[in-house]
């Protein structure tokens, strides 16, 4: 979770933290209003951080030093992983991993919801009960609609919006409900 999200979810202002922790509300400042990277800081500084936080500093650096790939790739790594492991194992795995509230604390709402999405999608399918963990999650909602590249592709080749309109359509109403529009997830390749 980062920084500014970790503070929010335990209700401290920068000038509360900075007073907690002892690292300069000017440095704080800096790092809460992006000027400064936490991952830059000394060692000091975000192990001041980290304490009065009451996380590790790996658990504090995390976010800033992962790496995020391309939403289509980490779509199609999803969809591979459905297939090879299963609905079931998947599901097992995906509850088990927590990489849904992991992405969400990131602030990566994309990847969040489409997997939450995806473990809805292949629990209803196999009559398992939603995990109840996620319920806060579930009233979410991307701002705007999320396409599959290759719909896009077709809209801009065509310059027609009728390609939109008919995924929206065949949209898998798990996905559409977080305003992803995803219309087959089980054609991996």
């Amino acid at each position: 979770m980062q920084l500014n999200a970790r503070m929010a979810r335990q209700n401290l202002s920068i000038y509360r933290l900075s007073k907690t922790s002892g690292v300069p509300y000017a440095t704080l400042n800096d790092i809460c209003n992006g000027k400064a990277k936490l991952e830059k800081c000394s060692a000091e500084t975000v192990y001041r951080l980290a304490r009065a936080l009451d996380v590790s500093m790996e658990e504090l650096l995390a976010p800033y030093l992962t790496k995020r790939s391309s939403f289509e790739l980490f779509k199609s790594s999803v969809c591979h992983r459905l297939k090879e492991m299963g609905d079931l194992d998947f599901i097992m795995d995906a509850l088990k991993s927590r990489e849904i509230r992991t992405y969400y604390d990131r602030g990566w709402y994309p990847e969040s919801l489409y997997l939450l999405a995806m473990l809805d999608y292949v629990s209803s399918l196999n009559g398992v009960p939603l995990c109840s963990e996620y319920d806060d999650l579930r009233i979410c909602r991307l701002d705007k609609p999320l396409y599959p590249a290759s719909v896009l592709a077709i809209r801009a080749a065509s310059k027609d919006e009728s390609a939109l309109i008919q995924a929206e359509r065949d949209a898998i109403p798990e996905f559409k409900r977080f305003n992803i529009i995803e219309c087959d997830v089980r054609n991996a390749v």
